[in-house]
């Protein structure tokens, strides 16, 4: 007699589908810690902005068949990021599909790598040096403020080639205002929830957001309009490359569709890249030790090292990616479509489920990274990862554009600071982790107060500048 195998459901919290949305906004961790306790592998959950269900998985052979499988069993749809549509437009790399994501990916991606990612080096060290002499000894500051004026810099410089100016300054603000709406699981929500985007004058929330967001427009439009009417063959800078660039057809890109580039990279360029360097300061002043260790390494360097001598620090490296390991600022990867009936880890799927790697939980694996809840960057000297068993940038075919610049600029920005400048930590309190807009950012942005300079530089005033 042959019975038929009955399908196995991937399960998951049994609490009702409103109750795990609120909490997933509220106190992401949280909730992920709370579900993988029942369910470690995999678990099914009914979370804002993917249908009924969301499959998370942190089993690292999983992860891997997911990400690797993109248009065969799996799809890596643009329109599931649809929950980041109010931030960056309808034609976004991040929400496009199939050929066309494919070729904007190879437009955007030669700035961020080579020989044009590292002449950003010493144009990292000195906006380092810069934002963080102009604190005076015993002032209190915010870290992520600090960190994001300089990682907004940076930005402006690789995707508009904007030093300086009136408008580089009013598009910093801007695009930093707009930010600091979704600081909080709050002001989270309003992505989340649909139905609470409702302009209801500049007094209400989402009225001022799109107020801000068309001001950052106007902006942009005015950058657009200024490069067309002034061609410059000879300028590197993400936007000219996208000016330039043109379809089969030997069509350019739209206006709007450069603009919804633009706000990508202008909101995921930065973002992330700062808020990793705040929790960087914040662990190696948590604990001395680390600290202590890290400096003596950088006191090896000669004087005026090259930028990729600091970047190639073994125990600079491991710091910096204990930090993006212990709280990934994206907690998921982007998701993948089921495209035929399959099992995985002996669950069935259906086609059309959606199915996301949990960069979290993976990371706190006791069988990848024993006492994970420890920062103990020495994991990273003793062990090689794979890069399914450490992912903070994802993997695959929608893995971050700017990963390698982010690295960089916080393995520079921080050896610029500790070698530079004495801080110490102004909260007692360990900082936690919580919602800011789609990631996990420290709560309170880490209060740090300035102690003084200290003689060893790392950059020569005569190039730091490039």
């Amino acid at each position: 007699m042959v019975t038929a195998k009955l399908p196995m459901k991937v399960p998951g919290p049994q609490t009702p589908q409103l109750l795990q949305k609120l909490q997933w906004v509220r106190d992401p961790v949280g909730y992920m810690e709370t579900a993988s306790r029942d369910y470690p592998e995999v678990f099914a959950a009914q979370v804002v902005g993917f249908g009924n269900h969301l499959i998370f998985v942190n089993n690292p052979q999983a992860i891997k068949y997911i990400l690797t499988h993109d248009t065969q069993e799996f799809f890596a749809s643009g329109e599931m990021n649809g929950i980041l549509k109010p931030l960056v437009g309808d034609y976004s790399v991040i929400l496009l599909e199939g050929d066309r994501h494919r070729n904007q990916r190879k437009l955007l991606m030669p700035p961020f790598h080579g020989e044009r990612m590292r002449a950003y080096g010493n144009l990292i060290c000195d906006l380092s040096d810069k934002v963080m002499s102009q604190f005076a000894p015993g002032e209190t500051f915010v870290a992520r403020f600090a960190m994001q004026e300089i990682s907004l810099q940076i930005i402006l410089q690789a995707v508009f080639g904007l030093y300086e100016g009136e408008r580089a300054q009013k598009i910093k603000q801007a695009i930093q205002s707009l930010l600091e709406l979704f600081n909080s699981p709050l002001r989270s929500s309003f992505l989340f929830f649909p139905r609470l985007q409702i302009d209801l004058g500049s007094w209400s929330p989402w009225g001022y957001f799109q107020r801000l967001y068309r001001e950052v427009e106007k902006l942009l439009y005015a950058e657009i309009e200024e490069r067309r009417q002034h061609p410059d063959g000879d300028r590197e800078d993400i936007l000219s490359l996208l000016m330039s660039a043109r379809d089969e057809a030997g069509n350019p890109m739209s206006n709007v569709e450069l603009r919804d580039e633009l706000l990508t990279l202008l909101f995921a360029g930065h973002e992330t890249t700062a808020t990793a360097m705040t929790w960087a300061l914040y662990w190696v002043h948590h604990h001395p030790e680390v600290g202590e260790k890290l400096r003596a390494e950088l006191a090896t360097l000669e004087e005026n090292p090259d930028p990729m001598s600091i970047f190639r620090l073994p125990y600079l490296t491991a710091v910096c990616n204990e930090t993006l390991r212990i709280y990934p600022v994206a907690m998921l990867t982007f998701p993948r479509v089921v495209c035929e009936p399959m099992e995985l880890l002996g669950y069935d799927l259906e086609p059309g489920t959606a199915v996301v790697g949990c960069i979290h939980l993976l990371h706190q694996r006791e069988d990848l990274y024993p006492q994970p809840d420890k920062f103990k960057p020495e994991r990273f000297l003793e062990r090689q990862f794979s890069p399914y068993e450490f992912l903070p940038f994802g993997a695959g075919v929608r893995r971050c554009i700017g990963a390698a610049l982010a690295q960089y600029e916080m393995k520079l920005g921080l050896a610029t600071i500790l070698s530079h400048y004495e801080l110490a930590l102004a909260q007692p309190n360990p900082v936690k982790p919580e919602r800011r807009g789609v990631t996990l950012a420290p709560r309170g942005g880490v209060k740090m107060k300035f102690l003084g300079k200290t003689e060893k530089k790392l950059t020569s005033p005569a190039t730091a500048m490039v």
